[in-house]
């Protein structure tokens, strides 16, 4: 019997197969074996383009805003707090790492809406106040201490907001070192 003719003609020269070199590391990257497979070629569709018709210039427009109006970007995602770790529990005592306070331990109350952690000292114990941290800055302790008595509800984050001064009109006013001070805030949370 005669031997059977493969259809298609001759494919080309025999390519080694990508040798091992080391745990990991081939000869030849994957980058460069998806090319030589031709696994980025892509077949176009639909056959060759018709020339577009050209589009007729229409009437230029009577008005131009005299400043450029900037339009806002296209946001691709909903700004959300960040979640909290699962070491994180109110009442669970927090050791700071950067800021004034570096280095104090801290007592976790709550998360804020913008998702900074509120913590406090308490300030009577080591003289940290109320503060907000963020919580990339902390390490968590397995000490936990009861604050089912503390309530927090009444503290946002516009509590720390700074509060507004008013900038006096007259010259006298405005030099007059009494009408910039600014009060502390009104409230007594320590």
């Amino acid at each position: 019997m005669a031997k059977k003719q493969s259809k298609g003609g001759a494919k080309g020269p025999a390519r080694a197969a990508n040798v091992l070199l080391a745990k990991g590391i081939y000869a030849v990257s994957a980058s460069t074996n998806a090319r030589r497979k031709g696994q980025f070629k892509v077949a176009t569709k639909g056959g060759p383009k018709k020339a577009a018709a050209p589009e007729a210039a229409g009437k230029a427009p009577r008005y131009y805003p005299a400043d450029d109006v900037k339009t806002p970007l296209k946001r691709n995602f909903k700004p959300k707090s960040a979640k909290l770790r699962t070491a994180i529990v109110p009442g669970t005592v927090l050791i700071l790492l950067s800021g004034r306070f570096r280095g104090k331990r801290v007592v976790f109350l709550k998360q804020l809406e913008s998702g900074t952690l509120l913590v406090t000292g308490p300030y009577k114990v080591n003289g940290v106040p109320l503060r907000r941290v963020n919580q990339a800055y902390v390490i968590a302790t397995s000490v936990t201490v009861d604050v089912s008595g503390v309530d927090v509800s009444g503290i946002e984050d516009a509590f720390f907001a700074k509060e507004a001064v008013e900038k006096a009109a007259d010259e006298d006013k405005f030099f007059n070192p009494e009408n910039q001070k600014v009060s502390p805030p009104s409230h007594t949370y320590r």
